[in-house]
């Protein structure tokens, strides 16, 4: 099948001038282009929606990251400054003049 350049040029005015519009074809299956076009939009508006979830979840999953060292670091301060040798000096340098039991705790029974 060969096309001449009359047939081109034909076919091109055809599309260009915009009688294409007015054929049986695309008057018949103008819903169906609708809703093709309305698919095309929600695809995507749907990915770039997914794009700014993923790029806020990574965001936050480095802040995590960042707040769970923090949280490591503020943990480990808090365990050594409740050690009972550092409390005790401290108690010591305050001059409170409170002493460290010497006897170990223990739990009164009651009956019932």
């Amino acid at each position: 099948m060969k096309f001449s350049l009359k047939d081109i040029r034909k076919n091109t005015m055809h599309v260009l001038s915009g009688t294409i519009l007015t054929e049986d074809f695309f008057l018949k299956n103008t819903r169906f282009m609708l809703v093709v076009f309305v698919i095309i939009v929600l695809y995507i508006s749907n990915r770039y929606s997914c794009i700014a979830k993923r790029a806020e979840i990574e965001s936050l999953k480095l802040e995590m990251k960042d707040v769970k060292y923090e949280s490591l670091t503020i943990s480990s301060e808090l365990t050594s400054v409740s050690r009972q040798t550092r409390v005790q000096s401290m108690v010591d340098n305050n001059g409170l003049g409170l002493q460290s039991p010497t006897e170990p705790a223990f739990k009164v029974k009651t009956k019932e």
